[in-house]
């Protein structure tokens, strides 16, 4: 009996439909509406390029990853520190400087350095510690504008765009701390929170770049100075508008870290070269501005940018 039935599908039938109620999940064929990349565009080898690297930086830093926000926090506070010792060790000179240059009265200048050394020191641990941020933040930003005033350095062009890069840095801070404590209450809905972090991540983009952007304007030229600014600019611009940040940022503290290691060395001047001081100023701002950068490289640009919106499309 079996063998006069045929199971067989029928041969040689052009109706035959292996889908007759069209329910497969299959795509057209390139050919009829889907166009393939082209591997000879100059656009998608620029494409091709950034993906190569974007995903080198992600290898690259994976291990550094989880150490990534404490190195960042203590790299911003470092400058801080420094000045905190420096009015410690120098406090004749401080004081002298503050008396007679800026003609402070006597106690004032006192309790002016004393507050000042107070509250760097007790921000700063609080930072690392990431305890307290929001009030240790606020009083370091304190102490960059008094200072700014005290020392009537506010309308200098090198220090005004240098302490911005600071305040970007310090932002970052404020950003993390919003971050952790996200998740620390993952299951409580924060919304005007994440609207407040988006908008300081992108304050703290726009505030980093000031630093290299005073790099450029200042020093004398040459065609390696040149290049290298032409190619920091394009960084610090895809920083400020959120494009490719993070392997920006990471090109940003490598060139920053070059620079900060051959312009601001301090420790092959003499000590009692009037010189060293600044040198030595200079290299520990340009740290914290590196802490920044570090911290953009862990959290990413946020939802204020070119990245996250193209993540949405």
């Amino acid at each position: 009996m079996s063998a006069r039935i045929s199971i067989a599908r029928p041969t040689g039938s052009p109706s035959y439909n292996s889908d007759p109620h069209g329910l497969s999940n299959s795509r057209p064929h390139p050919t009829s509406g889907y166009r393939t990349a082209n591997p000879d565009d100059p656009l998608e080898k620029i494409r091709a390029f950034g993906k190569t690297i974007e995903d080198n930086v992600e290898i690259y830093t994976q291990p550094l990853k989880p150490h990534l926000p404490a190195l960042g926090r203590f790299l911003i506070v470092v400058t801080f520190l420094e000045d905190a010792l420096r009015i410690v060790t120098q406090w004749g000179d401080q004081t002298w400087y503050l008396q007679h240059h800026r003609k402070f009265p006597w106690g004032i200048s006192h309790m002016f350095l004393i507050i000042n050394v107070i509250t760097m020191l007790a921000g700063s641990g609080a930072v690392i510690t990431k305890r307290y941020t929001e009030y240790a933040v606020a009083g370091l930003l304190a102490v960059v504008v008094i200072q700014g005033f005290g020392y009537g350095l506010i309308f200098d062009l090198s220090f005004f765009l240098r302490n911005l890069s600071v305040i970007g840095g310090l932002f970052m801070v404020f950003s993390d701390s919003m971050l952790s404590r996200k998740k620390a209450f993952a299951g409580i809905p924060t919304v005007s929170e994440n609207d407040r972090k988006k908008y300081f991540l992108l304050a703290g983009r726009v505030l980093l770049i000031f630093l290299f952007l005073g790099f450029i304007i200042q020093g004398t030229w040459s065609i390696a100075r040149v290049f290298v600014s032409v190619i920091g600019f394009v960084a610090c611009v895809m920083v400020a508008i959120g494009f490719k940040a993070r392997w920006s940022a990471v090109f940003l503290v490598l060139v920053l870290s070059v620079f900060n290691v051959f312009a601001n060395n301090w420790w092959s001047v003499h000590a009692n070269h009037p010189t060293r001081d600044f040198l030595k100023y200079d290299f520990f701002q340009t740290l914290s501005i590196v802490g920044g950068l570090i911290l953009l490289v862990n959290m990413g640009p946020g939802g204020l940018s070119v990245d996250e919106k193209k993540k949405n499309f």
